[in-house]
């Protein structure tokens, strides 16, 4: 269920003779690149192991055996160096000037306090905008308590900012899995602190609690979850039965869907690209593999600076726009031998397997843009044939015997996060719609949400886009009361039906 239980940590020190020979022969094949790469890299040569660890940034002392405190002397927290809380406070106050909407709900529904006696439960990304929420939700009345749901898409300092401020949070770039599922459950079972509400990315917390804490489960008000992954492990929840809460499903809501996963990841994608590899992108052939909104938005971006694009789609559908937007739509091997870059964003698992690495050609760029981290099978990579070497943060070489390599981002989780930073703006959108979601779930009178998983109301996303407009000087055009009648609205909203498809 996890996304991270398929993912082991190789002992460094395994099979080491076996891999020696193999190694000397990849070495003096691949001395051009290599020498280029380790000038750019505080790593030793190739190690006598074929895997060199983690991509992950910090000091060599684990985050789980310091003893820190805050300048309040609690100790609630861990995070990787609590002295960085001055920057983490500097990226927070830099991204709140770019995150307009959450910043005016936060404002409007600060008197109010709706999240009141709501303790809740996160398990996001944890950086700059993400602090931007976490303090709003506290703003409006809300207790937290939070962890991350990607062990390389952490900012340190923004993490130590939120300890300063008397936040458990307990994350950390570079966690080990058993890292990742311990800060979770740190979070949950805390002392004298129940939680009722969660806010998840990818299912993690909800999945840990309902295993390890299923009576703590059924007292929870209700969840909210944003991503594809997450969204599909409700739904099979809600299927089997074992879902007895009420959930928002916030990725399908359309302001996340347009605004997060389309025009974020259309910015994102180059920047990641451009910071982790230095890639020029004119004339470069790629295959992005999906062609939903996040797939739409990195073929556009990359087609608009000069990238030849392939699209690979499952569905009729999403191929049928993807070839009247002038993308061909293939199977991937028809083209992983010529590609320079390829990109995943399905969903998925297992799109882009060994069978395929094996025939790309030296040099390709390989990440991923979906949530998950099994859409690219890097535990296929792990083998002693292969030679693992870091050539700077969440970039890796595999070398091949023969010498040829690939280059791998972000060890196949995503990269926008890992690589890159996202739009303040766009995330300033998901934000609001998540804060929304809370509010609406813990507020609710009893009956109205069933144990099931539900869409985000649309007058709900309709405020959300109206909270953004003014910082483009937008003037909506009203209706009037005769054209309201005509078209069987309400001048206030909803503007559109649920069907409507934006």
């Amino acid at each position: 269920m996890n996304n991270l239980s398929d993912t082991p940590v190789p002992d460094p020190g395994s099979n080491a003779e076996k891999k020696e020979s193999k190694q000397s022969s990849a070495l003096k094949k691949t001395s051009r690149y290599r020498s280029r790469s380790l000038s750019a890299s505080s790593t030793d040569s190739f190690s006598s192991a074929s895997y060199t660890g983690s991509s992950d940034d910090g000091d060599d002392v684990p985050p789980r055996e310091k003893v820190q405190k805050n300048s309040k002397g609690s100790s609630d927290f861990c995070v990787r160096n609590i002295n960085q809380n001055a920057f983490g406070r500097r990226e927070i106050e830099i991204a709140e000037q770019e995150m307009p909407g959450i910043m005016a709900l936060r404002k409007r529904a600060a008197d109010d306090k709706p999240l009141k006696d709501a303790k809740i439960v996160g398990c996001t990304h944890i950086n700059a905008q993400t602090a931007v929420l976490i303090e709003t939700l506290i703003d409006l009345g809300a207790s937290v308590r939070w962890a991350a749901c990607n062990i390389y898409s952490t900012q340190n300092e923004v993490a130590a900012a939120l300890a300063e401020a008397n936040i458990p949070i307990f994350a950390w770039r570079g966690e080990t899995e058993e890292d990742f599922w311990w800060c979770i459950d740190r979070c949950v079972n805390a002392e004298n602190w129940q939680p009722n509400m969660i806010l998840d990315d990818g299912g993690d917390a909800t999945h840990l609690m309902l295993k390890k804490y299923p009576t703590m489960f059924k007292l929870v008000k209700g969840i909210v979850e944003e991503s594809v992954t997450g969204v599909h492990r409700l739904y099979q929840l809600s299927k089997a039965g074992k879902l007895t809460v009420p959930a928002m499903n916030v990725n399908d809501s359309v302001t996340k869907t347009k605004f997060d996963n389309l025009y974020s990841c259309k910015e994102s994608i180059l920047d990641s690209l451009k910071r982790s590899t230095d890639v020029m992108f004119g004339g470069k052939q790629v295959v992005v593999c999906g062609y939903g909104d996040v797939g739409k938005g990195c073929a556009q971006a990359l087609k608009g600076q000069g990238c030849i694009v392939y699209i690979t789609e499952i569905d009729p559908i999403c191929a049928l726009q993807a070839s009247m937007d002038g993308f061909r739509v293939v199977k991937l091997n028809e083209v992983i031998r010529n590609v320079d870059i390829v990109v995943t964003a399905t969903g998925n698992k297992n799109v882009v397997v060994r069978e395929h690495m094996d025939k790309m050609k030296s040099g390709c760029i390989v990440c991923n843009m979906g949530h998950s981290n099994t859409e690219i099978d890097v535990n296929s990579l792990r083998t002693p044939d292969l030679t693992w070497e870091k050539v700077r943060s969440q970039v890796d070489h595999i070398i091949w015997p023969e010498g040829k390599y690939i280059i791998l981002l972000a060890e196949g989780r995503l990269v926008n996060l890992s690589c890159s930073s996202i739009p303040s703006f766009a995330v300033s959108i998901t934000s609001a719609t998540q804060a929304l979601a809370l509010i609406e779930l813990f507020n609710a009178p009893p009956g109205r949400y069933k144990s099931d998983v539900y869409l985000l109301p649309k007058k709900m996303d309709e405020y959300v886009a109206s909270l953004h407009l003014p910082t483009f000087d937008a003037h909506l055009t009203e209706l009037t009361d005769e054209q309201a009648k005509y078209m069987g609205l309400n001048k206030a909203g909803p503007f559109k039906p649920n069907y409507y498809r934006y």
